[in-house]
């Protein structure tokens, strides 16, 4: 007997797929045709966010090549050499654990900083007074990391800083602060703290500031304190902010912050054992040779941690935040 097979589709089912995807393309087409001037605004921006952040993006071909200057993109090709130079350095776990310590600390003690700061400034009822302080807090923010290492200097110089001096008028011994390199991850963290704790709560204050009132009001009919109102109104509704700006500073917890170690550490090789970064090593490795190579492949290998990072932060941000019915994660 003849057996019968069902044909995997018909002319009808055919008809309605086709008919569904013009159906999508003619939504999408409208979509595009009724926000045409937000689009036309955003123009410009999309169009430097690609020239400035996706076409440099070809450049890291030289990190798989020799490059020089005479042939450019076109130098000879040697392949994950420039990564071997870099994962076999005598000093890459130096570098790595430091970066990675300076950073965590950063993020963590820097979010603390910002987030007290902020419900601390929520709290203060005369807007000038509060204006006033948040101006004085925002100050450090526009001093380069050349003037902080010069007044840190001032502080700590062994010969005629203002603390050893201070050491010596109460009978103890000048201490040399440049050679301990154990008390620098502090040193650091705090002159992090200073210098970005009133830009880093504008953010969770425009926040506190948008939060309704009534919550407040309700709060204190059944009684609760003005601490008691932070814990459980504020505080709550601060987390996702805290957790999305969290989640983006990790991308870039494999580059230090350039700027301010080789402002106050500079060449001073006493304090590399924990001062020492991959922007820093990498600077004073193309100082003596002009592997542009290596460099860029370092730079490509800290973008595809940071992405690792990104990724696997945000996946554990998304599965607790789902046990608690909510979502946090960015994507």
């Amino acid at each position: 007997m003849m057996q019968l097979t069902k044909p995997t589709s018909t002319p009808t089912a055919s008809l309605v797929s086709a008919a569904r995807e013009r159906s999508g393309v003619a939504r999408f087409l409208g979509e595009l045709h009724r926000n045409r001037l937000i689009l036309l605004l955003a123009l410009p921006g999309l169009v430097l966010i690609f020239l400035l952040k996706y076409v440099p993006m070809f450049g890291i071909v030289v990190a798989f090549e020799d490059f020089r200057a005479q042939t450019g993109f076109f130098s000879p090709w040697v392949g994950l050499d420039n990564f071997r130079l870099l994962f076999g350095s005598p000093v890459l776990w130096r570098i790595v654990r430091n970066t990675i310590i300076l950073n965590t600390l950063f993020i963590v003690v820097g979010t603390i900083a910002a987030v007290g700061m902020a419900l601390v400034l929520n709290e203060i009822a005369q807007p000038l007074l509060r204006k006033l302080a948040q101006s004085i807090m925002f100050l450090p923010f526009f001093m380069g990391w050349t003037v902080v290492a010069m007044m840190l200097y001032g502080f700590f110089d062994y010969q005629s800083g203002m603390v050893n001096n201070l050491m010596q008028s109460i009978g103890l011994e000048r201490f040399s602060f440049y050679e301990q390199p154990n008390l620098w991850p502090g040193i650091l963290t705090a002159l992090h703290v200073w210098k970005t704790t009133g830009s880093g709560c504008i953010l969770y204050l425009a926040v506190l500031v948008g939060i309704d009132t009534q919550l407040y009001e309700a709060a204190e009919i059944d009684g609760a304190s003005r601490w008691q109102q932070m814990r459980f109104i504020s505080l709550p509704l601060l987390v996702p902010t805290v957790i999305l700006l969290t989640l983006l500073a990790i991308g870039r917890i494999f580059y230090g912050d350039f700027g301010m170690l080789y402002a106050i550490v500079g060449s001073n090789a006493l304090l590399y054992p924990t001062t020492d970064v991959i922007d820093t090593y990498i600077i004073r490795a193309l100082q003596t040779t002009t592997n542009f190579g290596m460099s860029t492949a370092v730079g490509l290998s800290q973008s595809v941690l940071g992405f690792i990072c990104v990724f696997g932060s945000n996946w554990i941000v998304k599965k607790w935040s789902e046990r608690r019915g909510e979502d946090y994660s960015l994507f």
